[in-house]
């Protein structure tokens, strides 16, 4: 490049492209998101964090072929990740900083999980769910997904770690939007490891909670909690959320949870909530709301991930209001965050329209 000229990032030069070369960086979308998966496998960025390293010194620390890492690197480079500061040696840049280990918004776990097997899996046979509208997991892996993970630890801690990182991400930008401490009993229903009630606690300390989800995550929530310093605010219950939720408390909340499900199923969960929730309380949902028409929204893209794995989907703000109003409450606000989700605040329909 011509000295004096800035480099464009990979983002600027590509707003710029002819529209076929555009098109051939979007086909090749999934080249980069397999050198990104690689480069947070080998825990590249958590190399590089104390300053630059040849690629040759980074291919003898992780076991791998020298100029092969060269080649990886060069082509991250030019996406944004790390910058070549010399010839053949390497930098983190605050985009590739994301992939550290210790990053406080670390997206190392969520990246691992993007591209592990089970998403390349379901990714090759997106033809197959558009022509049959729905997920291909029991002709991929002969049972459900939750089923798989649970048949294989690797790809289960795969995904636990990821979920946990998401709410990294959003956590911060959900308690600073909204106000708990109007509560006195929060019940987080699917709430996972407790990334969010843990979050909420914190920011709330007058404030009690319940952490409900499947029996099998019960031990590593209680490990989350404890670790969190919340243990001694939160009750632990395991149980299934399409059966029954637990009772009484006067706000219920669902981070991540109804995007996972069709309308018939978020339903049902939701008309549980229903009938475990105290008058006059309020059910909260974080989710991501889809823009309307061709506007760009990562939630177009979650929607086919949720599509091809759980067969769940995204939705915009009147699908959530339908959805409301089907399992008996009434959508009240939307409440955007700092992060790319928002709040739903709903009311159970009689105490809304008394």
């Amino acid at each position: 490049m011509p000295e004096g000229v800035e480099n464009e990032t990979y983002f600027q030069w590509l707003s710029q492209a002819a529209p076929h070369v555009q098109l051939q960086h979007l086909m090749a979308g999934y080249q980069i998101s397999a050198a990104i998966h690689v480069a947070a496998e080998l825990k590249l960025a958590d190399l590089l964090a104390a300053g630059q390293q040849t690629s040759a010194a980074l291919a003898q620390q992780t076991q791998t072929h020298p100029q092969t890492m060269y080649r990886l690197l060069r082509t991250l480079a030019s996406v944004g990740l790390f910058t070549e500061v010399e010839p053949g040696a390497f930098e983190l840049t605050a985009l590739g900083a994301l992939l550290r280990t210790d990053h406080p918004r670390s997206m190392r776990a969520l990246t691992r999980y993007g591209s592990s097997w089970m998403q390349w899996q379901r990714f090759g046979a997106l033809r197959r769910v558009v022509e049959t509208g729905g997920p291909v997991d029991r002709e991929l892996f002969g049972m459900s997904g939750h089923e798989y993970r649970n048949q294989h630890p690797e790809e289960r801690a795969i995904f636990d770690e990821a979920m946990v990182s998401i709410v990294r991400q959003v956590g911060d930008a959900v308690v600073r939007a909204y106000d708990f401490s109007r509560f006195q009993t929060l019940v987080d229903v699917g709430g996972g490891y407790g990334a969010m009630l843990s979050a909420i606690l914190h920011r709330t300390p007058q404030l009690r909670a319940v952490l409900f989800d499947r029996p099998e995550v019960m031990p590593g929530a209680r490990t989350h909690l404890e670790s969190a310093g919340v243990l001694a605010r939160c009750q632990v219950v395991g149980g299934d959320f399409f059966h029954s939720v637990p009772q009484g408390g006067d706000a219920y909340l669902l981070s991540r949870v109804i995007h996972d499900w069709n309308d018939e199923r978020a339903t049902v969960l939701l008309s549980q909530c229903r009938r475990a929730i105290q008058p006059g309380g309020t059910l909260l949902l974080v989710e991501e709301v889809l823009l309307p028409g061709d506007a760009p929204c990562f939630g177009k893209l979650s929607d086919l991930n949720m599509l091809v794995g759980p067969g769940g989907q995204e939705r915009t703000e009147r699908e959530y209001r339908t959805l409301y109003t089907a399992a008996g409450f009434e959508l009240v606000e939307v409440m955007p965050t700092a992060s790319r989700m928002s709040i739903l605040v709903g009311v159970p329909r009689a105490a809304h329209e008394a």
